[in-house]
């Protein structure tokens, strides 16, 4: 798949990013996803300027003790941190400059109401060294007076141009943009080709990835520590692999950092590893989602999965530290599948592999599910036999009416892979109701398999003729 140029928000806390990221979105994103089953913080999504698609990721502001000072820089409102916390601030940064690293391009908001301060001199000082543009936008320069006050931060000489904006009111926020994606390279050249499958190893920290690396590889060529958050980078390592019948398939596994769990110390280095982890995820074929075994789902894991989800990423889920997993018996397989998909809002079309990467345990088919997976990615369904499941379904089961008038669907076609989309054409798009939807899935499901793959289904209204 395609991947998208990134944008990436970056500032001291509490100078408006978030509403610049609403603002530039142009809606405000929930909490709550809207699609079933996952219920996070959104930290990214797609964005259009000019005709150019990106993708905008809103960062955690990059905080300082406080008491970091920059001669002749006012303290500002820097959120004071506790004593305890001091041991995060070094990790803080290191994700920050991870995250400028991968960004196409990067706007560093600041205050026009603080002036420059502390904050925004430590962060331009780890954009000084950016290999992408750099923007310097500052916001809540809402009147005359703020504007010409927003002068004071070429001080900081990171920038030729000074942007004022409101992202609350949207004032100067074209000018920004057009800046922006004048320097964004075109979607399509954003990722070179590779051969072969590419396989995503992504998860919450400290559950073996690079262990499960290192044993598909059968050899320790990533760092292996039991201390969460080791690998920083998105690591792709290539190999060979030797198909049942003989066939050499070039492999390209992608370790990612772990995504973190929410926190008030840990929020901004998350959405680090959140970046990483999404673009690994928009280059692979397939996702390998890591669950530790022994500690079970958790949110964050969820989490994790509603980033695969929102790309409509294939997905093979492996349940990892097996070997530890205390009390089994021959239902606790079948007993933990149940909850894994149900935890994760999974359906059966999800397959579940229980490995340990220490011991070794069905690691050899690690590979072999993925590829079957892929697969499934880019299977076709002729238009003929595709009209007649459906006409089948709609016999066994038509669809509910609603407000008296009942779904009619004239026909179906299947314009697209990667993932499989359907196209069915009917009467009223609006009389589709989830429940059938997903009626209409599983019958695709349970005909032609698509394993671990999602099914993109679109409902279009037929043109009159004439």
């Amino acid at each position: 798949m395609k991947d998208k140029p990134l944008v990436a928000l970056v500032g001291r806390p509490n100078v408006g990013k978030s509403t610049l990221f609403n603002r530039i979105v142009g809606r405000r994103l929930a909490v709550v996803h809207d699609r079933a089953g996952t219920t996070r913080d959104r930290l990214h999504a797609d964005a259009e300027w000019n005709g150019l698609p990106f993708t905008i990721v809103d960062t955690g502001g990059i905080e300082v003790l406080p008491e970091t000072v920059v001669a002749g820089r006012r303290p500002g409102p820097e959120r004071v941190l506790a004593q305890d916390s001091a041991p995060f601030i070094p990790l803080i940064r290191e994700q920050a400059e991870q995250a400028i690293r991968d960004a196409d391009a990067v706007i560093f908001l600041t205050d026009a109401t603080s002036g420059v301060t502390a904050g925004d001199s430590e962060v331009a000082d780890i954009l000084r060294r950016a290999r992408c543009p750099v923007f310097l936008a500052v916001n809540k320069a809402d009147n005359d007076r703020l504007r010409q006050a927003a002068l004071e931060f070429y001080s900081l000489g990171l920038a030729a141009t000074v942007y004022p904006i409101s992202a609350l009111h949207g004032t100067g926020v074209a000018d920004l943009l057009d800046a922006v994606v004048d320097s964004l390279p075109p979607a399509a050249e954003v990722e070179e080709a590779a051969p072969g499958s590419r396989l995503a190893i992504v998860g919450r920290p400290n559950v073996g990835k690079s262990s499960l690396l290192n044993r598909l590889l059968g050899e320790e060529r990533a760092i292996v520590s039991p201390l969460p958050g080791t690998t920083r980078d998105a690591i792709d390592t290539r190999l060979e692999w030797t198909a049942d019948d003989g066939a050499k398939i070039p492999i390209t596994l992608i370790d990612t950092a772990g995504i973190r769990r929410r926190g008030r110390i840990a929020r901004g280095v998350e959405q680090y590893s959140v970046l990483r982890a999404l673009r690994a995820i928009r280059r692979a074929d397939v996702a390998l989602l890591v669950i530790d075994g022994v500690e079970g789902v958790t949110a964050q894991d969820a989490h994790v999965a509603g980033l695969i989800l929102d790309e409509w990423a294939s997905v093979v889920v492996l349940v990892n530290k097996w070997d530890a997993v205390e009390n089994k018996d021959s239902h606790t397989m079948t007993e933990y599948t149940r909850w894994v998909r149900d935890a994760l809002r999974f359906l059966d079309y999800v397959p579940v592999l229980f490995i340990s990467a220490l011991t070794g345990q069905r690691v050899n088919k690690v590979i072999p599910l993925a590829l079957s997976v892929q697969e499934s990615r880019y299977q076709r369904v002729a238009t003929g036999p595709l009209n007649r499941l459906i006409r089948d379904a709609l016999d066994r089961h038509a669809p509910p009416s609603k407000r008296g008038k009942r779904l009619k669907i004239y026909y179906v076609s299947q314009p697209g892979v990667d993932p499989p989309t359907f196209v069915f054409h009917v009467n009223d798009p609006d009389l589709v109701h989830f429940s059938y939807e997903r009626y209409l899935e599983n019958r695709l499901r349970e005909t032609y398999g698509f394993v671990g793959t999602p099914l993109r289904l679109l409902f279009r209204r037929r043109r009159r003729k004439g």
